[in-house]
């Protein structure tokens, strides 16, 4: 348990970091999921539009440091080629 004012203090903005990292990584995770469901549809248009409001979702979370920007890449990428396969 935190003793000082100090510690207090950190303890509390600790907690209010790892809510907010939470709620961060929980929203890609949702906007990765609308992509999947829509390239699962088959619905190329909706896919495409779902993939673009995810990937910046997905660069902002990144730019802050939430995401390695690899792993992004990487789910950028993945999804992306998901798309181009519907269309042949």
């Amino acid at each position: 348990m935190a003793n000082s004012p100090q510690a207090r203090k950190r303890a509390r903005q600790a907690e209010q970091r790892r809510k907010h990292n939470a709620a961060m990584r929980s929203m890609v995770r949702t906007y990765l999921k609308k992509v999947n469901a829509a390239i699962a549809s088959g619905d190329q248009g909706a896919a495409q539009q779902a993939y673009q409001k995810a990937t910046s979702v997905l660069d902002k979370a990144t730019q802050k440091g939430k995401f390695h920007p690899n792993k992004s890449a990487r789910h950028k990428s993945r999804l992306n080629a998901k798309i181009k396969a519907m269309a042949a």
